[in-house]
């Protein structure tokens, strides 16, 4: 691989000395007092599945884009992070592992969509509306919404997260504090997409977590990920259909190509598909950070 990283992949992790915390569709989580130990592994979900096979590097690249995101945002809302060393923990964790403060997190995802893609086209072809937000008539796949759009979405460990309107953001954590998470929302996202667009990438979309730590509302978990965006390469993009996409579109298409049913057990990728993924997660890292070349071990 081009990023200099062990070829391994790894799929699930054991730790000998800290306590399992949560197991997610990709995060691998453990607790040590006042801390959580955040490690990516390589495994992917596509259509709210993990799937059999797992994809080179992507473990690394997600926490190292993540920490560059943290670190990027920093001044804007303050985020969970402590520190990356994991000269503690095996080989394996390095480059791909984080600790964070513990925080109690809001139930819902905070989405911001700045174009009309995945759900939200399939929302806006029934209805007209996304979220409950009516959008314009006429609008084409991927065009470029008037403006950035909050849609929150509830949060599923397992099956489909289903999008919600702002009034049921409001009743599950109270409207004051679902105001204040729109606008967060809506502020992270224009100044990355900002950033991005000036390295030739459209943020189409992306997710957002927060919680409460120490009092205050924090950033936490993934960051401004191919795994929680839509990254489109911007001299690619053509509205009126699907576009070419850094993100992991690339297995959703393969998925629909086919004709899996979207019921367990979800299929496996065939190698090349997975190496190319990975090209494609990787491409996004360097074009984003400039970090071309760099080990993210």
């Amino acid at each position: 691989m081009g990023l200099g990283l062990q070829p391994e992949i790894l799929l699930e992790t054991h730790l000998s000395d800290y306590k399992l915390f949560a197991r997610g569709k990709v995060r691998d989580v453990y607790e040590d007092g006042s801390r959580l130990l955040i490690v990516a592994t390589d495994r992917i979900s596509a259509f709210d599945f993990i799937l059999a096979t797992g994809i080179p590097d992507k473990g690394r690249i997600l926490t190292q884009m993540t920490l560059f995101w943290l670190d990027f945002l920093r001044g804007m809302v303050p985020n969970h992070f402590l520190s990356a060393d994991t000269s503690m923990l095996p080989p394996e964790f390095a480059g791909r592992s984080m600790w964070v403060k513990r925080a109690e997190m809001f139930p819902v995802e905070c989405v911001a969509r700045g174009y009309l893609s995945g759900s939200g086209w399939k929302d806006y072809v029934r209805s007209g509306e996304l979220c409950g937000i009516r959008l314009p008539a006429g609008l084409r796949e991927s065009d470029k919404l008037p403006e950035p759009i909050f849609t929150p979405a509830t949060k599923a460990q397992s099956g489909h997260d289903e999008n919600i309107s702002f009034d049921d953001a409001g009743a599950i954590v109270g409207s004051q504090i679902a105001a204040k998470l729109r606008d967060l929302t809506l502020a992270l996202y224009r100044k990355a997409a900002d950033y991005a667009r000036g390295c030739g990438i459209i943020i189409a979309d992306t997710k957002f977590e927060f919680g409460i730590a120490g009092g205050q509302i924090v950033l936490a978990d993934e960051v401004l990920t191919p795994d929680s965006s839509r990254f489109w390469p911007a001299d690619h993009y053509r509205p009126g259909r699907p576009q070419p996409s850094y993100d992991k579109q690339y297995v959703r298409d393969y998925l629909e190509s086919i004709h899996w049913n979207k019921q367990p057990p979800a299929p496996a990728l065939p190698e090349d598909v997975a190496r190319r993924t990975s090209e494609k997660y990787e491409q996004a890292y360097h074009e984003l950070t400039g970090r071309k070349g760099e080990t993210l071990a």
